[in-house]
């Protein structure tokens, strides 16, 4: 039986506090056997800075999502609006560096909920083994 190796992978996801209860999505997303999911909680995606982007690969992320409000549902007004700015610097600096561009995404929850979140984070980590 030819078992296929894979590298184990980092997937860090930033959320907003307001959008869900961490506890749903770690039960819901599970860890792919010797993956690592951290996960960072924010007052607002708004609040995702570029600098916690690249410290998180600094650390040794191979991915990162941001899970966001859906538009026009900001608790904060704007703050969902910002973050896919920041996404696109992001991944902007680790095209520059070598890293490739698609190694951030912003994740907007909309009418289908936290369910339809779980299957981009999914699909998500897939895209990135493919890229380690």
């Amino acid at each position: 039986m030819n078992i296929p190796h894979h590298k184990n992978l980092k997937i860090h996801v930033f959320y907003c506090s307001n959008c869900f209860n961490e506890d749903v999505l770690i039960r819901l997303f599970g860890e792919e056997a010797g993956d690592e999911h951290k996960m960072i909680s924010l007052p607002c995606s708004g609040k995702a800075d570029l600098l916690y982007f690249l410290k998180a690969f600094e650390m040794g992320a191979d991915g990162l999502a941001l899970v966001t409000c859906a538009k026009n549902e900001c608790h904060y007004l704007e703050g969902n609006l910002r973050a896919p700015k920041r996404v696109e610097q992001a991944n902007a600096i680790l095209a520059e560096a070598g890293m490739g561009s698609d190694r951030v995404t912003v994740l907007p929850i909309n009418g289908n909920g936290i369910e339809e979140i779980v299957t981009k984070l999914k699909i998500f980590r897939e895209n990135i083994r493919g890229m380690s």
